[in-house]
């Protein structure tokens, strides 16, 4: 008996040690799970997992003028070049327009490096397009990157740039979208690889309040709305395909786009001799209404075949604000050989110049 006591204490021992390193090995758990929801909050936050801030619908519809009409088609078809991504390019035709009955019925991104993005059918085609949408559901993928369906939308929509559109301006481009001939054509919905399927959920903001008509009271100014509407900054500033725009690099060129022969990075626009500071207004306009820089063709990256539907007026006031943009000394050329850039990090035409 007294051996059979002495065999349970040291099991009685071992139970102990047991349980004492069960506790502490579930208080290291909780303390790293601790240590992640710290790090979560004070860092990405959680909107990447309880998706994107949606502010709810609401009943508003757009009256229909003429003049909502011709400004849309204006504001559409020109410095919002909507139709670059919601329809079929036509590489054959310079600057790629759309082709002939294809506007509003989006597009297939493959050929710039994005074989899971997809720009959905906007035309108002009742089973394939935009024809159940309401005109909140279009203001709200426009301006505030939420599909109609809830979804956060991939930012090759511009519509952090498109945050800008006046009430007004918003409301002639729906009133615009929904004339179009509707087109028969489902697009395949996009599904954007993980991570950036969590990361595009931080991005949206509501807009709850109205957007005042902009201050078009100088040249300056009005360009300044041009250049926020027509997303120059967004393209001509570098960033990665999700990374936010470099500060201090504002219009200096170098965000890379595309891929394999028709990679091309954005050049510099800033008034900085690596930049666009030969240009006068008369070079400006004709280098955005023929596409071309001297012999040069421009890319059909750069949506000059829609932004050259501007007026003059407009390219004047486009011009008079890149004038006053800060210069930033950034060489960027793609005739040359593409070489890493210490300064934005990419590697583009005359990056070993930097």
């Amino acid at each position: 008996m007294a051996r059979d006591e002495q065999a349970v204490k040291p099991n009685g021992r071992l139970r102990k040690w047991s349980v004492r390193l069960l506790r502490i090995a579930g208080y290291a758990v909780l303390g790293v799970i601790g240590l992640v929801v710290i790090g979560i909050t004070f860092t990405i936050g959680w909107r990447p997992f309880i998706g994107p801030e949606v502010r709810p619908l609401t009943d508003r519809k757009f009256e229909v003028s003429s003049a909502r009409l011709e400004r849309g088609r204006y504001l559409v078809e020109g410095p919002l070049h909507c139709f670059e991504c919601h329809s079929q390019p036509d590489y054959k035709t310079p600057g790629a327009p759309s082709i002939a009955g294809t506007k509003g019925g989006g597009r297939n991104w493959t050929e710039r490096g994005f074989p899971w993005l997809f720009s959905p059918n906007i035309s108002p085609d009742p089973e394939t397009g935009a024809g159940k949408w309401t005109d909140d559901m279009f203001a709200r993928a426009i301006r505030e990157g939420i599909g109609h369906d809830g979804r956060a939308l991939f930012p090759l929509m511009p519509y952090r740039s498109f945050s800008h559109l006046s009430d007004e301006d918003l409301a002639s481009v729906v009133v615009y979208v929904r004339s179009l001939a509707p087109i028969s054509g489902k697009q395949p919905q996009t599904k954007t690889p993980f991570p950036l399927s969590l990361m595009l959920n931080i991005l949206p903001k509501p807009i709850k309040d109205p957007v005042p008509a902009p201050d078009l009271s100088t040249p300056v100014a009005r360009g300044q709305y041009l250049a926020q509407v027509s997303d120059c900054e967004g393209c001509h500033t570098p960033r990665g395909r999700m990374s936010p725009a470099m500060a201090g690099f504002e219009f200096a060129g170098g965000n890379v786009m595309g891929q394999g022969d028709h990679t091309v990075a954005a050049t510099n626009i800033t008034p900085d001799p690596t930049g666009i500071s030969y240009y006068d207004e008369a070079l400006f306009i004709k280098v955005m209404r023929s596409g071309h820089v001297g012999a040069r063709p421009l890319s059909p990256i750069m949506p000059w075949v829609y932004l050259r539907n501007m007026s003059d007026d407009d390219l004047k006031n486009l011009f008079a604000y890149l004038q006053t943009v800060r210069p930033v000394q950034h060489a960027v050329d793609n005739t040359e050989a593409p070489s890493l850039c210490r300064k934005c990090r990419q590697v583009h035409g005359f990056g070993n110049r930097n």
